[in-house]
């Protein structure tokens, strides 16, 4: 990529088509709230291709998710409120800031006192623009996937030195919590069984993020292996001539366990 992207130009020439008053009828009715399901449902997608290891979708997807930036950035242009160079002048400003060990003789000792500086640098940034002290969480999207905002509350708790001490100390609260699932689950208290069944999840969360894992993306990479061996259940039975629906749960075991040995086999 370079500085000077003739292709960025391109597609702002594309988008300004689209708007012209001989342009698209759809395109001119967006607005960026009208946007925002699009962007959302383009970033999904290129997550999926980015873990599917696709690179040709890769692309497509990113290119996707840059045209309805650039579109949004026209869009607000368009109010007189920014442009797209704002935008990415003010983001280039941001990371110089808060990597100083890169762009000044700043040092780390480690990993963590980075991040804990970043966070600091976060909230320093909130505090010179609103006036007042930012709290650890102000900064934390509402509508970040439950699974993703857990791992981001511990990790933003621990870069403030609020955390289990140990692994181990974890790996007891979890058990902890099992155990407090199993309880409930002897009664018929759903908000109870509900609360329990949460605390478990957030704990697990937490001793996947030490572990360097993070639950969100191990739950969607198991969710695709489940769904990679269902689909080839269902190709086993179409090909002998079997209603899939229609087999005992032994039968669909079977086809399983013969999904998993093709799955290892093809490794």
């Amino acid at each position: 990529m370079t500085k000077d992207n003739a292709s960025l130009a391109r597609l702002t020439d594309v988008i300004d088509r689209l708007l012209a008053p001989e342009g698209c009828p759809w395109d001119k009715e967006q607005t960026p709230e009208s946007l925002c399901d699009y962007l959302v449902e383009e970033c999904f997608e290129l997550v999926e291709a980015i873990r599917s290891g696709n690179v040709d979708e890769v692309r497509e997807e990113m290119g996707d998710v840059m045209f309805l930036l650039a579109f949004l950035g026209r869009l607000y242009a368009d109010k007189g409120a920014f442009t797209l160079d704002d935008a990415m002048a003010n983001n280039a400003a941001k990371m110089i800031r808060r990597h100083p060990h890169v762009f000044s003789d700043t040092t780390y000792a480690d990993r963590d006192e980075f991040l804990r500086n970043w966070e600091s640098i976060k909230r320093a940034e909130k505090a010179d623009a609103e006036g007042e002290p930012q709290g650890v969480y102000d900064s934390l999207p509402a509508s970040l996937p439950p699974l993703l905002k857990a791992y981001r509350i511990h990790s933003k708790a621990a870069r403030v030195g609020f955390t289990w001490p140990e692994d181990e100390d974890v790996e007891r609260q979890v058990e902890a919590e099992w155990l407090e699932l199993l309880d409930v689950l002897a009664g018929d208290d759903k908000a109870a069984q509900e609360n329990e069944l949460g605390d478990l999840i957030f704990s697990l969360v937490e001793l996947g993020r030490r572990k360097g894992i993070k639950a969100n993306t191990a739950l969607d990479m198991t969710n695709l292996k489940f769904l990679r061996r269902f689909r080839r259940m269902e190709a086993l039975a179409r090909e002998r001539g079997l209603d899939f629906p229609a087999l005992s749960l032994d039968d669909k075991d079977e086809l399983w366990n013969e999904a998993k040995a093709a799955e290892a086999a093809a490794r």
